[in-house]
């Protein structure tokens, strides 16, 4: 029982030096830990700011309440775009035609005409930057032969990135009582943009867009106030009030922000700046692991060798106020008595971190090779180890 314990003491001992060498952050003078605010309290009906990498909400009002998102919308719109150019079935500088729909659809426009040549990359500008209803609907129809249709798209997506409380009747988020989403579900599609299709992320920090002679600029006035700011979309109807959804980078800190039913245009950029400067001012985060490198070992028994290289099963990111990385602190948890054979990425531990006895994360190890079953001999030979350990030293 002793020497269990003093071998498990060690093992922890072992992640926790460990766990400086893994992370990114801190630097030898890292600032001093500072008190953590309150999060703002905002007007808008609801909000929500969560760190890109740790997922943490750092603040949230109403964040599951579902609305109107207005043109928020179109963050669907593009992404299911994106997915067809993923999949191939289309391309940037396929033709597409205008139909008399698309053309009369009313709203904030691109101002394209039916007999007029225009690609689904400027469609795709158009939605994006110029946030054009008739864009919307011309790319929904080309890409699923009806609107309707495409909605039905919307809603597969949406339902496989686990926005729960969310419903699409339309492209371009024009009112409809069975057309909704929230603060958090907005957040999850903004950050699978992001990590899906980096790649055309960057046409959402796009400033204007020029199509048939007309120069349009970016609703998104953060994009001028702040050099962090590098996406999303604003929304604006009666209904939703005045919405934004943004993100921000910041010493490789991203920050999601979502804002809905404000007051104005200004209120929504100010309320979304509040809780961006919220975020960067008081919260830092730190990637501990990496995937796939070794953090600890783990004796393996009846094996071709002993010892088995552990590793986290992802990347590993925490999201802590500022100035408390020295004081997080490491679990290893590990299967006792391995044996052999082990296939590679077999989970045989866990990992967990916590600061001040609350958890932050907790996450899988596992084998980063395989170890094949020894020969006869061998594992008759650690067979007999074991009897002996049992034996003599356990009980």
């Amino acid at each position: 029982m002793l020497r269990k314990m003093m071998k498990r003491l060690l093992l922890t001992l072992t992640l926790l030096l460990a766990l400086p060498l893994q992370a990114q952050v801190p630097t030898p003078d890292r600032p001093a830990a500072m008190p953590t605010p309150a999060a703002p309290q905002l007007g808008a009906r609801a909000y929500i700011l969560i760190d890109y990498n740790s997922l943490r909400v750092l603040a949230e009002k109403d964040a599951d309440q579902r609305s109107d998102i207005a043109s928020m919308t179109k963050l669907m719109t593009s992404y299911v775009a994106f997915k067809e150019l993923e999949a191939g079935k289309v391309a940037l500088g396929d033709k597409v035609p205008v139909s008399e729909t698309a053309w009369r659809t009313g709203g904030s426009r691109m101002f394209i005409e039916p007999g007029r040549e225009v690609t689904l990359e400027q469609l795709l500008k158009g939605v994006i930057v110029q946030s054009g209803n008739d864009a919307s609907v011309a790319l929904a129809e080309h890409l699923a032969g009806t609107e309707a249709a495409f909605a039905d798209l919307m809603n597969f997506y949406a339902a496989e990135l686990g926005m729960s409380n969310t419903s699409f009747t339309n492209a371009t988020g024009l009112p409809d009582e069975n057309h909704y989403s929230t603060a958090r579900d907005v957040a999850l599609l903004s950050m699978a943009i992001i990590r899906d299709f980096p790649e055309y992320y960057t046409w959402y920090s796009q400033k204007e867009y020029t199509y048939n002679g007309i120069r349009q600029h970016n609703r998104n006035n953060l994009l001028w106030r702040d050099p962090a700011v590098d996406g999303l979309k604003t929304g604006h109807t009666e209904a939703a009030g005045y919405c934004l959804a943004s993100s921000a980078k910041n010493d490789g800190m991203r920050l999601i922000s979502v804002v809905m039913g404000s007051a104005s245009e200004q209120s929504r950029a100010a309320e979304s700046q509040s809780l961006l400067n919220y975020g960067f001012r008081f919260f830092e985060t730190v990637q501990l692991y990496r995937a796939q490198e070794q953090l600890t070992e783990a004796r393996v028994w009846k094996g071709e060798q002993e010892m088995l290289a552990l590793g986290a099963a992802e990347d590993l990111f925490v999201t802590i106020p500022r100035g408390r990385y020295e004081d997080l602190e490491a679990k290893l948890h590990l299967q006792e008595d391995i044996q052999a054979p082990v296939i590679q990425g077999q989970e045989l531990g866990r990992v967990s971190v916590e600061l001040d006895g609350a958890l932050l994360a907790d996450l899988g190890l596992q084998a980063l090779v395989a170890v094949p079953e020894a020969g006869f001999f061998g594992r008759s030979w650690d067979s007999l180890m074991l009897w002996g350990e049992g034996l003599f030293g356990d009980d």
